[in-house]
């Protein structure tokens, strides 16, 4: 008996590997749905998508899991996005700060154009601004903010030969935003209000002289080939909140909410580690540098920012950007503006004049 006890044995313990091999995981305890930013922008393609795809199940052992869609792949209006997520229609979202400029343009603030010539200087900003963010979008939103997340410098690529932004004077240039468009006004070229995907079109169809768009996603638009010159002077930059529904968030068990406390600022610090290398490296290719590494190489024109330049650029900011702003923003705007970010650049807000 003892051979025919020892077979049997064999076999259940055989079957168990069996069933053990072909049986599913344990679904997840609980999967999350998540509106990201900009598809093919490194920012969602190396950061966002790994992360909530792939990084989150790993690092909870695949209690927790997520899916992840551009929001410009979603279906979601950009303008849209703060209500669908104080809805709960978005549970979980990213919006472009830009895109609150008609609505909530006080913030907008921390990214107005001409005020952060570099990334230090945004990182300054942003912290003596965020508290204010945070709080109010939890009171008056609804949202709890998670992250901040901020795109490659916004420069000016040109089709003819340039110097100096002084040469901009007369030329049509794409701006994405109002104070970009302040900015460029004041330079004495006509602001043409244009989506990122209508770049190349408009270019081709001669319909622009000059864009104002990322370093990198410039190039990976081509403006490389089809401009010929590319300024270096960061306009804006390109701010992104992320966020939850504040009732979807509290509803999170506990320990699901510490993991996303500790993991995304981690991941907010990688996004802006990436930004500011392709600030740099999206340069480095339009001009084809040998450091050139995330994109394709060009020929174009590297216009170093001259003192001429940074003169003008403090000089529009402070006589057209923040007026311009405080006027379509109202007085609430001028109180915001120097109890956050004006002390911090020494420039105070006055009362808006009336338009």
């Amino acid at each position: 008996m003892r051979p025919g006890a020892a077979a049997l044995c064999c076999c259940m313990g055989l079957a168990l590997a069996m069933a053990a091999a072909h049986a599913k995981p344990p679904p997840p305890a609980y999967h999350l749905r998540v509106v990201g930013g900009l598809a093919d922008l490194s920012q969602y393609t190396r950061r966002e998508e790994p992360f909530w795809s792939k990084e989150l199940a790993r690092i909870s052992g695949g209690r927790y899991t997520a899916e992840i869609v551009p929001f410009d792949r979603a279906g979601v209006p950009g303008t849209e996005m703060l209500r669908l997520m104080q809805l709960g229609v978005v549970p979980f979202g990213t919006a472009l700060m830009s895109s609150f400029s008609a609505q909530y343009p006080e913030y907008t603030a921390p990214d107005l154009a001409g005020l952060n010539p570099d990334i230090r200087t945004l990182r300054l900003t942003l912290k003596a601004f965020r508290p204010y963010l945070e709080k109010t979008l939890r009171e008056q939103h609804g949202v709890e903010p998670l992250a901040i997340y901020v795109y490659p410098a916004q420069v000016v690529f040109c089709s003819k030969p340039m110097s100096s932004l002084a040469d901009l004077s007369g030329r049509r240039v794409r701006v994405s935003s109002s104070t970009q468009a302040d900015f460029v006004t004041a330079l004495g070229a006509v602001p043409i209000l244009t989506g990122f995907a209508q770049i190349v079109p408009s270019v081709k169809a001669g319909n622009m002289d000059c864009a104002i768009t990322g370093t990198m996603s410039g190039n990976t638009l081509g403006l490389y080939s089809l401009m010929s010159h590319v300024h270096g002077l960061p306009i804006t930059w390109g701010l992104a909140v992320f966020g939850a529904n504040r009732a979807v968030w509290t509803a999170l068990p506990a320990e699901l909410r510490d993991l996303l406390q500790t993991e995304l600022p981690k991941l907010e610090a990688s996004i802006w580690s990436e930004s500011e290398r392709e600030t740099a490296d999206g340069l480095a290719c339009n001009r084809g540098a040998p450091e050139c590494a995330g994109g394709r190489k060009g020929r174009m024109v590297l216009v170093p920012v001259s003192e001429q330049d940074e003169r003008r650029r403090r000089d529009i900011f402070a006589s057209t950007v923040l007026p311009r702003w405080l006027q379509r923003c109202g007085q609430r705007c001028a109180q915001v503006w120097n109890s956050t970010i004006g002390p911090v650049h020494g420039t105070m807000a006055s009362a808006p004049k009336a338009p």
